[in-house]
């Protein structure tokens, strides 16, 4: 019988890899396969919901595994199943787990991610960094098309600075002088995503120890590769980065699927001519074959050709690297045949351990759900109804059966059978079951948690100093960077000038280029930078120059950063600080505040806005005192204002989810945040003068939202309540709305309609004008809440629409 555990062979020859190592590349591509060509059936014999495999792409991913090393990274897409196989990472049973949605079996992500989608632990059950130097790390997947990309740019900078700061190790033992290698693979059509193009740039300019697999099958799903990649050959197209000599550039290397001894000869000398240069390269493999197509979800024989099918198959690789074994003498034809037969049966064997494991839990559960229904009485109606349902269930899931059982709980609640206690107690427990199995770890829940930073009060005295409000930063950032050798801030500008508004100035002077440094105008991968340096240890700040042009960062931080704690369900961490600012300022792309699209983008991170910078640094302070990752928003209005800095600037925290009373009133509650808190302030006084007492509360952060319902308490006192901000209609207003009288029960407490004051639709327009008209005022201030006050008709003050 084989030796399935798929331990990997570490030593090769100089010449090459032994006759043993061989011959076990081979059986995990049979099994991998294998594996492959059950999990379609699976899928349409209903037994899972949806499948995208390796096939195809088995050889050159066992020739990549051997020059993967301990320490190194991969940052990939669904179909590495066979690399993870060929380094032991995953065993083919839990690749079932994962597509049976198994979230006890399923190790890479709890049953969340869709088959195919790996991650390895990187933190212990406390959050503590594991021993990354000495694991095979696997950051969690995505699916979002060429996301992995930007992610990989980071881990592969990560390798650059540790290798040229050696004081940034300080914090654990995460590289080993930079030797690290970030593998990145991609499909041929994913090639035409910008994000692709964007990473291959920035890791070109950088000199980044990046090293990009494509895999090339010829087609996006249906679409053939002449229309999606110029010259229809990304090698040939990416040749304009190829390095010349000594310059900057890329390594590019050619190489065909099927023919495993040049693959392996050119990842092992491309990978280790990369350890000592850093310079990246594209690993181009072409003629790889899909044998079932694109996914469970089509056909290949609807787009594809039957000269193209028979192609596919003599050009297979796996048949091709069986001929050349068999010419080279590794094997002959009838051990390759008893290798296949063999390689069947083990993944059958693994397929129904997996499916056996999966279902379980269910049936014990459904088992004594059925014993709760027998003790309800027969009806000849619902009641029989819901019990023959329960018993027609195919292969049902937890979800399933608890549908079943809460609309019999809808039929028997509100008599005397115990049944309905019984009920309710399996209910419960079943959404217990689904918290710890779907909701769980959206948020660190460690002992780093951000809401678990002890709070520092602001120290003031006579001595306290006045300054503008970058001088304030420049001087928290001064600290900082000093207090902790992994921290490196970096961004459009952020480097030799120090940001545009002066927060980091002379900061790169102060502690070098590998700790303050500039980045080319790419929003993506600047993100994508942040999320990989900081899985490997480091402390990133990374700068979106303005608020506006986070749009274009956004999907990494989507997709990726405020996923990576929940979809690697706990086992990965990711605490990048994301640094813009925004609100009032002039222009269509330096004014807005489209803070109802982050919110509902990024949970999962927190969502910061402070109304100053002194509030800013103590914020940054309990963020990097977390192992949360957070976004804050500074004010752009707000850094030539002057502000009296405590005398502990660096030392104290303000805590997340707790808004501040700012001004003590009695008649209506103003909630609002960021830029918008002097503009409620301005019409607050006005307010006064007529004799209305405002209550105003700054909310500081977003997600969390006020935890404390400290609104809660000023709604009840003052019984009517303005939400305030410079989004849109329906933006963060709208959610803030729904926190306090939803969430919070602040409805009961309303004696008028809430109110929400917002900008207009439209982006606001270029000039002061254009400001004045488009976003909230302090006459509008005056106005609203002077028509709360007093249920004024909309027509009560001249010019409003």
């Amino acid at each position: 019988m084989l030796d399935h555990s798929f331990t990997r062979e570490s030593a090769n020859s100089e010449d090459g890899p032994s006759r043993a190592s061989i011959i076990k590349d081979f059986e995990i591509c049979c099994i991998s396969r294998e594996t492959s060509l059950l999990a379609r059936k699976e899928v349409l014999t209903g037994k899972a919901k949806f499948g995208i495999t390796g096939d195809g792409k088995e050889v050159p991913q066992v020739a990549m595994a051997k020059a993967f090393r301990k320490g190194d990274w991969r940052s990939g897409y669904y179909r590495d199943q066979t690399f993870m196989f060929a380094l032991g990472l995953a065993t083919v049973e839990d690749f079932f787990a994962q597509l049976y949605a198994d979230p006890e079996n399923d190790p890479f992500s709890g049953g969340r991610q869709m088959n195919g989608h790996f991650a390895t632990p990187t933190i212990d059950d406390e959050g503590e960094w594991l021993d990354l130097l000495n694991h095979y790390n696997v950051s969690a997947d995505i699916s979002s098309t060429a996301g992995q990309m930007a992610r990989s740019l980071g881990l592969a900078l990560a390798s650059k600075h540790y290798r040229v700061n050696a004081e940034m190790l300080s914090g654990g033992d995460f590289s080993q002088d930079g030797k690290e290698i970030s593998f990145v693979t991609i499909g041929d059509a994913s090639t035409s995503e910008g994000v692709f193009w964007e990473t291959v740039n920035a890791a070109a300019v950088q000199q980044v120890p990046l090293a990009i697999s494509v895999w090339d099958d010829g087609y996006g799903i249906s679409v053939p590769i002449e229309y999606q990649t110029a010259k229809a050959s990304i090698s040939k197209a990416l040749q304009g980065f190829q390095t010349e000599g000594d310059d900057t550039g890329i390594d590019i290397y050619v190489v065909k699927a099927g023919n495993y001894p040049e693959l392996v000869e050119t990842y092992m000398k491309g990978i280790a001519k990369m350890r000592e240069t850093h310079r990246p390269a594209l690993f181009h493999i072409t003629e790889v074959t899909q044998p079932q197509g694109h996914s469970t979800s089509g056909s290949h024989e609807r787009y594809k050709s039957k000269e193209r099918l028979q192609w596919e198959k003599d050009h297979d690789p796996i048949l091709l690297m069986e001929r050349w074994m068999v010419r080279e003498g590794i094997f002959t034809e009838e051990e390759a045949k008893k290798i296949r037969k063999d390689a069947k049966a083990y993944a059958k064997e693994c397929r129904d351990k997996a499916w056996k494991a999966a279902n379980a839990p269910t049936k014990k559960r459904l088992k004594d759900l059925k014993a709760i229904f027998d003790q309800i009485p027969a009806d000849d109606g619902p009641c029989d109804e819901l019990k023959q349902e329960l018993d027609r269930l195919m292969h049902p899931v937890d979800g399933e059966v608890t549908q079943v059982a809460r609309r019999m709980l809808f039929q028997v609640m509100g008599g005397e059978l115990d049944a309905e206690t019984n009920l309710r107690n399996w209910i419960e427990q079943s959404y217990q079951l689904a918290h710890k199995h779907y909701h769980a770890h959206l948020y660190s829940d460690s002992p780093q948690a951000a809401l678990n930073v002890p709070v520092v009060h602001k120290a003031f005295s006579d001595e306290s100093e006045v300054k503008n409000g970058y001088e304030v930063l420049n001087a928290f950032f001064d600290k900082k960077l000093a207090q902790y050798p992994e921290l490196c801030a970096f961004g459009e500008d952020v480097g030799d000038i120090g940001d545009v508004n002066q927060g980091f100035a002379g900061m790169q002077q102060k502690y070098g280029k590998g700790r303050v440094f500039d980045a080319g105008i790419r929003e993506w991968t600047i993100m994508g930078q942040a999320v990989g340096m900081a899985m490997r240890g480091l402390r990133p700040i990374a700068e979106i120059q303005y608020l506006d042009y986070l749009i274009y960062g956004l999907e990494p931080l989507m997709d990726d950063l405020a996923t990576v704690r929940w979809r690697s369900n706990g086992q990965q961490k990711a605490p990048a600080i994301i640094r813009t600012r925004g609100h009032r300022l002039e222009g269509i792309w330096h004014a807005g505040s489209p803070m109802g699209m982050i919110l509902n983008a990024l949970r999962g991170m927190y969502v910061i806005v402070p109304r100053d910078m002194v509030q800013a640094a103590g914020f940054y302070n309990t963020i990097l005192q977390s192992d949360d990752p957070a976004l804050i928003v500074e004010c752009l209005n707000g850094y030539r204002l002057k502000e009296r800095v405590p005398d502990n600037l660096g030392e104290y925290t303000i805590p997340l989810g707790v808004p501040e009373v700012l001004h003590e009133g009695r008649d209506v509650t103003v909630v609002t945040y960021g830029s918008c808190v002097r503009v409620a302030q301005a019409g607050v006084q006005l307010l006064e003068q007529q004799g209305i007492s405002v209550e105003l509360i700054d909310a500081q952060t977003l997600l969390p939202f006020d935890l404390e319902h400290i609104i809660l308490e000023s709604l009840k006192k003052t019984n009517r309540i303005i939400f305030m901000d410079e989004d849109v209609p329906g933006g963060a207003t709208a959610f803030m709305m729904r926190e306090v009288l939803e969430v919070q029960g602040g409805y009961r407490y309303l004696d008028s309609d809430p109110v929400t004051l917002t900008a207009r639709a439209h982006r606001p327009p270029y000039g002061s004008n254009g400001d004045y008209y488009t976003k909230p005022s302090p006459e509008d201030v005056f106005e609203q809440v002077y028509k709360v006050m007093h249920e004024a008709n909309p027509g009560h003050f001249p010019g409003k629409l």
